[in-house]
């Protein structure tokens, strides 16, 4: 253990965490969460300052920059409290526990977010950011913990009430009063909701700052093909267009920024985010499958063509995330100025990026905190690339390679300059997104490299992440393995392996997804009240077990798990998990009435048993090409709530998960397809066309 004392460095010097690592050098003595840290507590009567962050986090910095590096107020922390950091992407179970409380304390939450324990856990007082001198009625660190000192040594009586209210309010919070089976009414509800919320001129939903929140567009799109609602697919068609023009979009080097701080969607707040990346992926593939927009295809190559290029390990997985921030200042990597691409391009080629990316001499970028502009130049469209070349008179394809080329030229340039953190720890649950979104854009795209690229993420995970007992862990960085794994972590790589299996037919992922979703059952589901806990039997206890259901920047674990377990029970004709997905509907069924919006990935669930689901089995070997005109159709189209199974005679194993499989078989020795719906199937028919007929 290294000593505080020892080269400057507190105990996080021993951490693989890249967030924890940054905070190493703080004269704040930081313990990492632990037993130590509460013993200390205990021992020396003091209470517990938790401050949870991440690495790419840019109120982080400030507050670090500001307090942490800050020998004044780390005397004082140091004085008054045990001091904890935690990396709230290595621990999301304690960073889901305590912003519920400071949610419940302030109404709102963010990162950092700070919270006052008692030596046994017990959080009294909660905040986001803390300046460090109090301004404009926030109390700062020096305000802040001479007071909370002066409570905990004068008025512990106090503390020990409001700790007491705030675990039985935790508590409340965390019992779901059952509803009656959701159905289509609440999934028209949500519909009208988005519907009011849909900005017209810009695209999304409200007015700022705005979220990305693909699985909401997800919805709309089922949405829209159910009802063949021309107005929901209007909605994320225009949603996409415009997130993909704006400043949301790295032009210049691919990949979606973490949220537009404006209505337009032309500032972003900088950082990269994995599970963004692997959402929005999935939702350009299927908007493409619904519209056959030629840019939804192009956004879904360039997020690949960023993420391999980028963030993707040598063995694989995915890294997390890429700061907002480098050499102090939010956004300097990427935003640029009207001499640099002057004095960088040819003037023809300078002339044209600076029109046709909206570049003006006094820059579109506002210092954040004067509001002064800086000369500096968030690249965006406002046109389409077909009314560019247009008023160019020229054809569409060689204005895209012209920029292409000029693009690639400043890639280069800007690969010169001091680059953002990378934040380089793997994550077991947002691999699970990544594997789903690249295994569905190579099937849709018939890209195999894309499918390469997701089978290759899965080995890693496998190799890595999954243990003798075949469960997972959640946290991988250079070579270190820790944590047991969440609900997300098996929710989101089931999801990962139902899509590889859709995508390439090996029934190893099939009999992968079986096997982890009964270990995820076993250890995680509620057998009384349904729904998937957080946490496993074993993990620690905190202020109690939750369960997580709000669909927020990302899809929570009981949505994805409900379609998961939607998908399994129909594949492999497990009706008990079909019963466990309606559970948890009927669990969480109050809390989606109340704010349907809330919750898009949960909606999925509701939307896939109200619109007639259906089994699609094709017989015959893979080899074939006659079966790769039946699968070739089946990828190209937007088939939501279908599932897939492929009968290859020369594969030995699939019947045994699928045992239904015995009934059906080639006909007349031909590639054969069978369509069922409500427990019916209709007649084989080796017509591929025939088979499309029957699944509309």
């Amino acid at each position: 253990m290294t000593d505080s004392s020892d080269n400057n460095q507190n105990r996080l010097a021993d951490e693989s965490s890249p967030y924890l690592l940054q905070h190493a050098d703080n004269p704040v003595d930081w313990y990492p969460w632990g037993e130590e840290a509460f013993e200390k507590a205990k021992q020396e009567d003091k209470p517990v300052l938790v401050s949870i962050g991440y690495a790419t986090c840019h109120w982080c910095h400030v507050m670090a920059h500001e307090s942490f590096e800050d020998e004044e107020v780390a005397e004082l922390m140091n004085r008054a409290f045990v001091n904890i950091k935690v990396d709230r992407e290595e621990r999301p179970d304690i960073d889901n526990t305590y912003m519920l409380v400071c949610q419940m304390l302030t109404g709102s939450g963010g990162w950092p977010l700070n919270v006052f324990l008692t030596p046994d856990k017990k959080p009294f007082y909660a905040a986001t950011y803390i300046p460090k001198a109090g301004r404009q009625g926030r109390p700062g660190m020096r305000e802040l913990i001479p007071w909370i000192s002066e409570l905990w040594q004068n008025d512990r009586e106090k503390i020990i009430k409001s700790t007491d209210e705030i675990v039985t309010a935790f508590q409340k919070s965390n019992v779901f009063a059952p509803s009656d089976r959701l159905g289509s009414d609440i999934l028209d509800d949500a519909y009208h909701q988005y519907e009011q919320q849909f900005d017209e001129e810009y695209g999304g939903f409200g007015s700022s700052p705005k979220f990305p929140s693909p699985h909401n567009l997800m919805f709309l799109l089922r949405y829209a093909d159910h009802h063949q609602d021309s107005k929901a697919l209007e909605m994320v068609e225009k949603t996409l267009t415009k997130m993909r023009m704006g400043g949301l979009f790295d032009h210049i080097g691919g990949g979606f920024h973490r949220y537009s701080t404006d209505q337009k969607w032309l500032v972003p707040h900088f950082e990269k985010m994995l599970y963004d990346q692997a959402m929005l992926l999935m939702t350009y593939t299927e908007g493409w499958q619904c519209t056959k927009n030629d840019l939804f295809k192009q956004t879904a190559d360039e997020i690949c063509s960023y993420l391999v290029r980028k963030i993707q390990d040598d063995n694989g997985g995915f890294y997390s995330a890429e700061d907002a921030d480098s050499e102090e200042e939010e956004g300097k990597f990427y935003v640029w100025s009207t001499t640099e691409i002057r004095e960088l391009l040819p003037l023809a080629e300078a002339e044209l990026f600076i029109e046709v990316y909206n570049l003006t001499d006094e820059g579109n970028y506002h210092d954040e905190a004067s509001g002064r502009k800086t000369g500096k130049n968030i690249p965006h469209l406002q046109k389409s690339f077909e009314e560019l070349a247009q008023e160019r008179d020229m054809e569409p394809e060689k204005l895209r390679s012209k920029l292409a080329s000029i693009r690639e030229k400043l890639l280069e340039e800007r690969k010169k300059r001091v680059h953002p953190l990378l934040d380089d720890k793997i994550l077991t649950d947002w691999n699970g997104l990544m594997i789903a979104a690249l295994a569905k854009a190579g099937s849709a795209f018939e890209n195999e490299n894309y499918i390469t690229q997701a089978e290759r993420c899965w080995r890693f995970i496998h190799n890595e992440m999954v243990t003798d007992k075949a469960t997972l862990k959640h946290r991988y960085r250079k070579g270190d393995v820790a944590i047991d794994g969440h609900a997300d972590d098996y929710a989101f790589v089931i999801w990962g392996l139902l899509e590889l299996y859709e995508a390439t037919f090996k029934t190893e992922y099939l009999r992968e997804a079986v096997s982890l979703n009964e270990q995820f059952v076993d250890q995680f589901w509620d057998d009384d009240n349904g729904g998937f806990y957080f946490t496993d039997e074993s993990a620690e206890e905190l202020l109690g077990r939750k369960k997580e259901i709000y669909d927020g920047a990302m899809p929570s674990g009981n949505s994805i798990a409900m379609m998961n377990l939607l998908r399994l029970g129909r594949m492999t004709s497990n009706t008990e998990w079909e019963q466990m997905a309606d559970k948890s509907l009927k669990l969480f069924g109050k809390s989606i009435e109340k704010a349907p919006t809330s919750f898009g990935a949960a909606l999925q669930s509701v939307d896939f048993v109200e619109g007639n689901s259906q089994e699609i089995v094709i017989a015959g070997s893979q080899d074939d090409s006659e079966i790769e005109q039946f699968i070739r159709l089946l990828h190209d189209q937007f088939l939501p709530r279908a599932v897939i199974i492929l009968d290859d005679p020369e594969d030995n194993t699939i019947r045994n998960l699928v045992p239904y499989l015995s009934d059906f078989g080639m006909k007349d020795g031909k590639p054969t397809a069978y369509v069922c719906q409500n427990y019916a199937c209709e007649l084989p028919t080796n017509d591929p066309d025939k088979m499309m007929e029957l699944i509309k």
